[in-house]
């Protein structure tokens, strides 16, 4: 039967058959943008979060997982990690940043994509996992099957805008990275993360 509405990009995009190891995201955001842009849960449309404060720059195309979901799961790799307890899920989608050496004029896409590892975030006290990935046949980052492999000045500059895109002057952060992780471990987070959106949403659909 033919589509006849948009799906929406959380709820209504397969994250592929090949997933962990190759999955499709949806980016919000682009480095160019002077704008930080969100998924709107309720409708599936792009809606402005936030004019980015200050001159914080996303280094890499960063949006999230489709059909995932940051919960129990997820924060019990959280806790495992990092040895604290009282972690819980940020309850959104499973984020993640795609490097690409090409120019990706706008958001509001979908890309295939090939986690090669993460940070391990705590923000305020909730698991706020950012995967990163290279872009599906990329002439460069392709060539990278590990984080470890990503030149550290890429890293940092993830780093940097984690730990900072939020943070107000003279206002402690609340955000930390605990850890960063490779592919393995990338994958173990972002089946979790099925595991909770099928958890969270199964549940939801039975109830009605």
């Amino acid at each position: 039967m033919e589509r006849k509405f948009k799906a929406h990009p959380w709820h209504g995009i397969d994250p592929g058959d090949a997933a962990p190891d190759i999955i499709t995201a949806f980016i919000e955001i682009i480095p160019s943008d002077t704008v930080k842009y969100e998924i709107d849960k309720e409708s599936g449309y792009l809606k402005v979060d936030r004019p980015q404060k200050f001159s914080n720059i996303v280094p890499a195309l960063y949006g999230f997982i489709p059909r995932t979901y940051c919960d129990d799961h997820v924060a019990d790799l959280c806790k495992d990690a990092s040895g604290l307890k009282n972690i819980i899920g940020d309850e959104d989608p499973l984020d993640i940043c795609v490097l690409t050496e090409r120019e990706i004029t706008h958001g509001d896409i979908i890309v295939r994509a090939v986690p090669i590892g993460g940070f391990r975030m705590i923000d305020n006290g909730e698991a706020d996992d950012k995967i990163i990935a290279t872009l599906m046949n990329d002439e460069v980052y392709n060539t990278f099957t590990d984080i470890t492999q990503v030149p550290a000045g890429v890293i940092n500059r993830l780093k940097h805008y984690f730990l900072t895109y939020k943070q107000l002057p003279d206002v402690p952060s609340k955000t930390e990275i605990v850890e960063v992780y490779g592919k393995e471990k990338a994958h173990e987070v972002i089946k979790a993360s099925m595991m909770d959106y099928k958890i969270k949403f199964h549940k939801s659909r039975s109830e009605e």
